[in-house]
């Protein structure tokens, strides 16, 4: 197993055009497996700034190299850290008065007596495992009375977390007012007015906080950044190139007279589950001197326990051991608090992270804080409690010249328990069979070799897939949307024995198993492996087929992330989710060349089409998946999406020998369309509304008539939108309708597919891929975005780039 990580080794060479040039992205994906293990790059360098979390959290890694006594970082950078003035709840357990019920006016004096308020401890709120005092009126008033005992500090920053509108006033007056809300801790700087109020001794926060819905939180405290020093010994390295494909992210350095060639390599095989589901990624390190000579070489990595909290304040326990000829670092919060959590910003605090390598006399490890001086610097500690430690490993690559040697470093998550469904805790699909994750780092290390060449045939194949079908720069949108899209799911199985693929709603609302997050996102999988479909869509008809749900469409979701007990969405989204379901149910029948799962779902799929009939050609006013758009009643796309999805049933029950059923929805769904077509049309394109002449929309909805090849709307309704939405582009792509300049780019590229000829499907792929490469959002690439600045509008790392290989399933279909 040795000779995997240590022999020389000659790097593979890249057969494909898209490593020709460095890769450009908003973020670079480095860790990738799930919504919780999941860490970037978001600087074009990997050594400008921290990795992060995809939420934006710190995650840190740190790598450096060692060569002939001169050190430098290719890796990552030290963290902005946080010295408390006056900690917040989540440092400490601190008690404060409040109120429900409207006080006085003078309640946020100083003088004001809150004797009969009632005592609580923050953060307060409704947030499950996060708020120590339940909060879940409309409205709550605190009062924080605490003691400075000197007013020395520089630059105070008030912490403050609210959710949602807040007003905050210090010793009677205001200094803080904001709508919306909060859902993670906020860094306000403090103006010399605000700071000349804080007295020494006596103080009081005095805070109003109005929940308009959905979540609750209220925290409040006092900070001083806490910047980090750079030392001056360290230089940085110099990075020459950084590439991406489908598993792989790739950066070339220069350190001195020694080159570094640095993979990470996180295998989602999406057609080899156990692969895929097992959370182990490789950290290739392959030097190589670029002067001819021997240089005294050592390889550093450095991995925050961050990785495993929440917030950095939790107290975590570490330890170092071997197991099966495998060196282990081990960390996890002293608290474990598994499944206790739920939302939207959150990261995972239970569970174990990993770092593990083969055991050897090269290569040390161990538990430090994280404010080590000097990295190469081997500490014996092999147990350590504290906040905020570094797992650190130390390899030393002996004597490098003309031959490049190679070390490999795993990183490693185990969730325990990684879903709770309908009350039951699921262990991860790997952990199914009892195997345990040094069993799974065993396997990893033993096959890494293998691994790789698997991970090189999907990245050939999700390459050459795309640039057949859109060219490409379209094959470099489905590379970077191919990790993003399948570790922002988790892969369980169900006490029923089925495959359940959830995805959560990252920044969006932290829904989890969202109906119209797996709509967009249905294309990689339909194309690549269509049981991880059927995983998406399992749980939405257990939820109606056990009686659960009761409605006669499906559900919006099955909770908040990642509790998946049921629909926790404040309002349903009737034909929306009934079309969506009704649609990928037909593709994963087209895609498997056989209706089995239709008709395992047949009785079911009656109901909702008996709805779409009665309610899916005029929409009531109500939700689409472009929630955020707000209500719209009698909408043209819902409209074709509730037409579309008849039509697929249509087609099925045509297969099924079910005659009479058949007979009976073509001539309804003929009907629609003859309608939808006579009442929509608005001149030289087909408007947003039935009732609201002069506007406009995106029709990507109808790209599944064209996909599946139903063809119950003639092609003229394509062209003339595909050449009016031509004359609405903007730089960074086209408006998702004419309400806003806004865009959804999955909904884009779906759009993209209705077009008859290369040069207009060119013409929207390109601002797509201008708005990927040029965007000023460093985040995992957002699919809510401005198109005339570029920018992000919300939404980030989220599963529904999927939907990006949409022309790539139309070549999948076409003759099928």
């Amino acid at each position: 197993m040795k000779k995997i990580f240590l022999v020389a080794l000659i790097l593979s060479q890249v057969a494909y055009s898209s490593f020709s040039q460095n890769t450009q992205a908003p973020a670079f994906p480095l860790i990738t497996h799930d919504p919780y293990f999941s860490i970037w790059s978001t600087s074009d360098k990997l050594n400008d700034s921290p990795t992060k979390h995809w939420s934006g959290t710190d995650h840190s890694l740190m790598g450096m190299l060692k060569v002939d006594g001169t050190i430098y970082r290719f890796m990552g950078a030290k963290s902005i850290g946080y010295k408390n003035i006056l900690p917040a709840g989540d440092d400490i357990n601190y008690s404060a008065k409040y109120t429900e019920t409207e006080p006085a006016n003078d309640w946020k004096n100083e003088g004001f007596d809150d004797a009969n308020w009632q005592n609580g401890v923050a953060p307060f709120g409704n947030r499950d495992g996060v708020s120590k005092t339940l909060w879940k009126s409309k409205n709550i008033w605190m009062r924080r009375t605490f003691t400075l005992d000197n007013l020395n500090f520089k630059e105070p920053l008030l912490k403050l977390q609210h959710d949602d509108n807040v007003k905050v006033y210090l010793n009677g007056d205001l200094i803080y007012d904001a709508g919306c809300c909060a859902g993670k801790y906020l860094y306000l700087p403090l103006s010399n007015e605000v700071k000349s109020k804080l007295k020494k001794g006596k103080n009081v926060f005095a805070i109003h906080v109005i929940n308009t819905g959905g979540e609750a939180l209220l925290d409040v405290g006092i900070v001083e950044k806490n910047i980090p020093t750079t030392d001056a010994k360290i230089q940085l390295a110099e990075q020459k190139s950084v590439k991406l494909n489908a598993t792989q992210t790739l950066y070339e350095f220069a350190c001195g007279k020694v080159n570094l060639s640095l993979t990470f390599t996180s295998p989602l095989l999406i057609n080899d589950l156990d692969i895929m589901a097992r959370p182990v990624s490789y950290i290739s390190a392959k030097v190589k001197a670029n002067d001819g000579a021997l240089h005294d070489v050592q390889l550093y990595l450095g991995a925050s326990t961050d990785i495993a909290t929440n917030h950095d304040s939790q107290p975590i326990s570490a330890q170092k051991y071997t197991n099966n000829n495998l060196s282990i670092l081990k960390a996890g919060t002293s608290e474990q608090p598994i499944l206790k959590k739920k939302g939207d910003d959150l990261r995972i605090d239970w569970g174990y992270m990993y770092v593990a390598t083969p055991t050897s006399a090269n290569v040390k490890q161990s538990i430090s804080t994280n404010d080590i001086q000097n990295p190469f610097q081997s500490i014996s500690k092999d147990v350590l409690l504290g906040k905020r430690l570094t797992l650190n490993t130390i390899a030393d690559m002996g004597k490098v010249g003309n031959t490049s040697k190679e070390q490999v470093i795993m990183l490693a998550y185990d969730d325990l328990y990684a879903i709770q469904y309908f009350g039951k805790n699921l262990l991860p699909w790997w952990k199914e069979n009892g195997s345990t994750i040094e069993q799974q780092l065993t396997l990893a290390a033993k096959d890494y070799s293998t691994i790789v060449k698997k991970c090189e045939v999907i990245n050939q194949t999700i390459y050459d897939d795309a640039l057949k079908a859109g060219g490409e720069k379209y094959a470099k949108l489905c590379e970077l949307a191919y990790r993003q899209s399948i570790s922002a799911h988790k892969l369980v199985k169900s006490p029923q024995g089925e495959i359940l693929f959830l995805s959560k709603e990252n920044f969006s609302n932290g829904s989890i198993n969202t109906v119209d997050v797996t709509y967009p996102s249905a294309p990689l999988f339909l194309i690549y492996n269509p049981d991880l479909m059927k995983g998406m869509l399992n749980g939405i008809f257990y939820y109606s087929e056990s009686g659960k749900w009761a409605k006669p469409f499906p559900a919006h979701d099955l909770g908040t992330y990642p509790l998946a007990n049921g629909q926790t969405y404040g309002e349903d989204m009737p034909v929306e989710e009934c079309g969506n379901m009704m649609i990928l149910a037909a593709a994963i029948c087209k895609a498997e060349g056989n209706n089995e799962y239709a008709k395992k779902h047949w009785k079911t799929m009656n109901i909702w089409a008996d709805f779409l009939a009665k309610d899916g050609f005029d929409p009531a006013n109500q939700l689409c998946t472009d929630d955020f758009a707000g209500h719209l009643a009698r909408n043209i796309n819902l409209s074709a999406k509730a037409i579309v999805a008849l039509e697929t049933y249509t087609q099925l029950a045509k297969e099924l020998g079910e005659t009479a059923t058949y007979q009976k929805y073509d001539a309804i769904t003929k009907g629609f369309v003859t309608k939808w077509i006579e009442m929509a049309k608005d001149g030289d394109h087909y408007a947003l509304t039935f009732d609201k002449k002069g506007t406009w929309s995106q029709k990507y909805n109808l790209v599944w008539d064209k996909v599946m090849n139903l063809h119950y709307f003639p092609k003229e309704v394509f062209e003339t939108e595909v050449k009016y939405y031509l004359t609405k582009q903007n730089e960074f792509g086209l408006p998702l309708d004419s309400r806003a300049t806004y865009t959804k780019s999955d909904w884009v590229i779906w759009t993209s597919v209705l077009a008859n000829n290369p040069q207009d499907f060119e013409a929207f792929i390109n601002p797509m891929y201008t708005y990927a490469t040029q965007t000023s959002s460093r985040v995992p690439i957002s699919d809510w975005h401005e198109t005339k600045t570029g920018k992000m509008v919300g939404f980030q790392a989220r599963s529904v780039v999927g939907g990006y290989f949409m022309k790539v399933l139309e070549q999948k279909f076409k003759h099928k």
